[in-house]
């Protein structure tokens, strides 16, 4: 994420959790809430009162400044969430962003049960979590990807989204599908009432230098996206391509369709995401990897397979 980091040696990771070994010698209040033996998870921001995440001072850990690829790692009591019993740190870690951010973006769509989402980028890190916890929420959900893996991925979760391959089924008909399904006569009626362009929408996984075979570009996936929706329904950005989204006035003033972005979300949100995350069993579906084979991991997230890679210190 140029240009970051901003210096070497460079400590990496923004979604971590752990086991509290110590607390500090004149603990503050929220910290005496805390005790040693602990699991927490650590997210990448904070916005507990006075702080922001869209602070222009604001840094954020594993990117301007020191992450959690470490043995040991201090942390501010207002930032960290108690883990709920059933979630393991390796669980974890991987909610502290990911999990927040597309169950954040979920919440941003502002639909009720039985309404319609889709997901674009639905096989990678944030979208196979987004199918989980969408179908937990009661939406009807759609999952959208143009990879191989991710697809494989995301059909293997076994919920009951339907996932579609972006390289080989027209936005236009899977609308009228809907429509059918609807019983809905009126085109501007038919489709989605939210879609969620993730980064995995670009090339299924944070932007990287090497590209993905049958992957859909930043703007392709947008459009994609897009054409799903029905008259007034939501766009929920989260991906972010250097070179910016093409947005057609015709979709803004004729279809009043509404752009919006989504980064993460509050702390208050983050207790709720994990306590959702344990009640009905979301898990990042994820490959661990000690340390000293971090460029194992690096290997396997350039194979564009979907989900989760995490290093676990204790292997």
């Amino acid at each position: 994420m140029r240009p970051d980091p901003p210096s070497f040696p460079h400590i990496s990771c923004h979604e971590f959790a752990g086991t509290i070994v110590s607390l500090s010698a004149n603990p503050s209040g929220i910290a005496k809430n805390y005790r040693v033996g602990q699991k927490v998870g650590a997210p990448g921001k904070s916005d507990h009162a006075g702080y922001s995440v869209f602070c222009s001072k604001a840094n954020n850990n594993g990117i301007n400044r020191n992450g959690g690829f470490s043995e040991y790692a201090v942390v501010d009591a207002r930032q960290v969430a108690l883990l709920p019993e059933e979630i393991s740190p390796v669980d974890a870690a991987p909610l502290m962003c990911a999990g927040i951010t597309i169950f954040g973006a979920l919440k941003r769509c502002k639909l009720e049960r039985g309404q319609r989402v889709g997901i674009v980028g639905a096989g990678g890190g944030l979208g196979h979590l987004g199918l989980q916890f969408a179908i937990a929420m009661g939406l009807r959900t759609l999952g959208v990807d143009a990879a191989d893996g991710p697809l494989q991925l995301a059909r293997d979760l076994k919920t009951d989204a339907q996932i579609v391959d972006a390289r080989t089924e027209k936005a236009e008909l899977i609308v009228q599908r809907i429509g059918e399904e609807d019983g809905e006569s009126k085109s501007a009626n038919m489709g989605l009432d939210a879609v969620i362009i993730l980064p995995e929408g670009q090339s299924v996984g944070i932007p990287r230098s090497r590209p993905i075979r049958h992957s859909l570009t930043s703007q392709k996936g947008f459009d994609y996206g897009m054409k799903l929706l029905k008259n007034h329904g939501i766009c929920v950005v989260v991906s972010f391509p250097e070179a910016g989204f093409h947005v057609s006035a015709r979709d803004l003033v004729f279809r009043d369709i509404t752009v919006t972005g989504s980064l993460v979300s509050s702390n208050k949100t983050l207790h709720e995401m994990l306590d959702f995350a344990a009640k009905h069993n979301v898990k990042a579906v994820s490959k661990t990897f000690p340390l000293d084979n971090l460029n194992g991991l690096v290997e396997e997230y350039n194979k564009a397979a979907g989900g989760k890679l995490v290093v676990d210190m204790s292997l």
